[in-house]
């Protein structure tokens, strides 16, 4: 997508912001994804950063766990040893996740609190109702599905985490394409029976992927822009894309060095 076009939105509510930032499509390792997110929320609180919709994918694949979880209760870090895998601390609540760098895209909405609902369930409502209907884009009818999954007939193929600090607000969350389910049974805590076929045939009963149900796989690029423009319909605002500031970039690069640290991933 050429930086200098703006995507242009019919207005279906009016906000107090008519143009949103889209970052480009970027490839990042753990520390320095969490990095920008939580630059970005910080400088959007403090008026230096716009509000802003982005995506990226993990490389190397990572498991984020909540920010108030237990790294060892969670992940088998012998395992992410093994196999390469990052594994993250978020700032957003919720379980662990696995990442797979070939299998997921991953976003993120960096906004002022006074462009979501106050309620929490409603403001998951509105955000994930944006990836509804970037799915709906490529074609999957999708629903919301509370408090804050995106499930499609019942299965769920998007599920995301939330932060509220200093005025502003961070959601982030997967949209699965074609994750490797064995890889995240062995990195997650879970007993050895369940890595079995017998276990993880049932899970395809509860999750689905963009390629199960589009019976294709499409580019990581038509995900993000079906997903964007699905974004945009919800708040009902123009996205014009642009890079990283300067200062985010930099603000980015410091915070590294705590997703980065012994001492945040083994907090709890």
């Amino acid at each position: 997508m050429n930086p200098s076009v703006v995507i242009n939105i019919t207005k279906e509510r009016e906000g107090p912001c008519s143009r949103w930032r889209l970052l480009p499509l970027r490839v990042d390792d753990a520390s320095t994804a969490m990095a920008i997110d939580e630059a970005l929320l910080r400088l959007n609180a403090e008026g230096k950063s716009p509000n802003t919709i982005r995506f990226w994918r993990w490389l190397p694949s990572a498991v984020s766990i909540g920010c108030f979880q237990s790294v060892e209760r969670e992940v088998d870090l012998e395992v992410a040893k093994k196999y390469g895998v990052d594994v993250v601390r978020r700032i957003t609540g919720g379980g662990a996740v696995f990442h797979d760098h070939d299998g997921e895209l991953t976003y993120s909405v960096v906004c002022g609190q006074e462009d979501v609902p106050a309620d929490i369930v409603e403001s998951y409502r509105l955000i994930c109702g944006g990836l509804v209907r970037g799915f709906e884009r490529l074609g999957i009818h999708a629903e919301f599905k509370p408090v804050n999954d995106v499930q499609v007939n019942g299965r769920k193929i998007s599920g995301s985490a939330q932060t509220r600090r200093w005025g502003s607000v961070l959601q982030h969350g997967t949209v699965l394409i074609s994750p490797d389910v064995r890889r995240m049974f062995e990195l997650l805590k879970v007993s050895p029976e369940k890595i079995s076929d017998k276990f993880i045939a049932p899970v395809f009963e509860r999750v689905t992927t963009v390629e199960r149900e589009l019976g294709r796989r499409p580019a990581f690029e038509e995900v993000r822009d079906e997903m964007s423009g699905g974004l945009a319909d919800a708040f009902g605002v123009e996205l014009v894309e642009a890079a990283l500031s300067r200062e985010e970039l930099e603000l980015a690069a410091d915070l590294r060095s705590k997703y980065t640290s012994r001492e945040w991933l083994m907090k709890r």
